[in-house]
């Protein structure tokens, strides 16, 4: 035999996963008595926590903007001292 508290996560999973549909059905139903539209928050889709998002590098960031130049390159046989 199975104790009842051991049960009860089974029955509570169902509830939990229904709470934001419940939610967003009340907080459409608060709205609508106030003649206003409620319209759910964008959620972010979840990312994939093996494979990581690539991340887009593109040549624009390298390239200087319009009107700007490239600051000078430093001579190699230039060398910085720290003077006290």
């Amino acid at each position: 035999m199975v104790c009842l508290a051991c049960l009860l996560p089974l029955f509570l999973i169902p509830v939990v996963n229904a709470l934001p549909v419940l939610f967003y059905l009340i907080m459409g139903k608060i709205y609508g008595i106030f003649g206003w539209e409620y319209r759910k928050p964008q959620r972010v889709p979840p990312a994939c926590p093996y494979r990581p998002a690539a991340k887009q590098t593109s040549n624009v960031d390298l390239e200087p903007l319009a009107g700007q130049q490239h600051p000078p390159p430093k001579a190699v046989d230039a060398v910085d001292e720290k003077q006290d």
